[in-house]
């Protein structure tokens, strides 16, 4: 995406690279180097298209994260869900880019986002019109000068929620990577993206069939902290769910739509409930990983969906 090397890969060949099935996490950015390489070499051998991990105040550094990920596969592609654009300015998110999409053979996939008032302002930066500043950021990354050596040009995605942004996301990246979102949200977005560009939802899952401890641990180790974040309410509102459902941890209704739980097939139903939606790329994301970073979750989980 950089006027030195010319167009990085579309959104089909992005859609390739990654398969039909990943893994997000977000405990990794907390956790010690030795469980990280461990878990991201895990994730290959069981057949994951696709790493991706979040930058979030006081985790790890995106681009050494994804170094350190990158080190320890072989195959896998590793990708920021999301590298947060206040956080560097737009030449060095372009360097970044390049040198990990050059050392490790176009396994490095970018996903960049504007991230949340309360992560931006925690930092010292101030968070104002994150569409204009997301359209403003990519034309600087593609002016941006870069002497290193190119020999896979970095593929990108935009984290996408709403339709202005999903539009960003078809016009100046190779598609989209909306997180916290629903297959009805997945149907819009395709929507709104064409044909195209790669679309690759994240999907919370939990293998647990009791509804109250499914739904216990789904309020305590997962909605609670999204709930208090602007971006997410409002995309949420845009799907029909109101204040009663943003209450208490959040309402049955809402709980059961933002995260699959129950048993391997019900998991397996909404993850084919995406890409009949027109997901190319489901990545999966453990909740209530609390022993082995969500391994034994993911593990039991890929004989059946990387199956489909």
């Amino acid at each position: 995406m950089t006027q030195q090397d010319g167009a990085a890969p579309g959104g089909r060949e992005v859609a390739g690279r990654i398969g039909r099935v990943g893994v997000w996490h977000g405990g990794l950015g907390r956790a010690p180097a030795a469980a990280v390489r461990e878990f991201a070499a895990g994730i290959e051998r069981l057949g994951y298209g696709a790493l991706w991990f979040g930058e979030a105040q006081g985790t790890k550094e995106a681009f050494a994260h994804a170094g350190l990920l990158l080190a320890a596969t072989e195959r896998l592609t590793v990708a920021t869900g999301i590298a947060n654009i206040w956080v560097r300015d737009a030449t060095a998110m372009n360097a970044g880019a390049h040198t990990l999409a050059e050392a490790y053979g176009g396994r490095f996939l970018l996903g960049l986002g504007a991230s949340h008032a309360p992560q931006v302002e925690g930092r010292g930066h101030t968070y104002a019109k994150p569409l204009a500043a997301m359209r403003s950021y990519l034309a600087a990354m593609d002016e941006a000068a870069y002497d290193g050596p190119v020999a896979a040009p970095p593929a990108r995605v935009l984290a996408a929620l709403g339709p202005r942004m999903l539009e960003l996301a078809a016009e100046r990246a190779a598609g989209a990577h909306p997180y916290f979102v629903t297959p009805e949200h997945t149907a819009r977005a395709r929507a709104a993206l064409g044909a195209t560009p790669v679309l690759a939802p994240e999907q919370a899952v939990l293998l647990e069939t009791d509804p109250a401890t499914a739904r216990a641990a789904i309020r305590a180790h997962h909605l609670g902290f999204y709930l208090a974040l602007p971006n997410y309410v409002n995309s949420l509102r845009r799907l029909g769910f109101d204040d009663e459902d943003f209450t208490g941890g959040g309402s049955d209704r809402l709980v059961d739509a933002i995260v699959a739980w129950g048993d391997v097939d019900a998991i397996r139903r909404r993850v084919r409930e995406h890409h009949d939606a027109g997901a190319d790329h489901v990545a999966l994301q453990p909740v209530a990983a609390d022993r082995g970073l969500g391994f034994d979750q993911l593990r039991e989980l890929a004989p059946a969906l990387l199956a489909d």
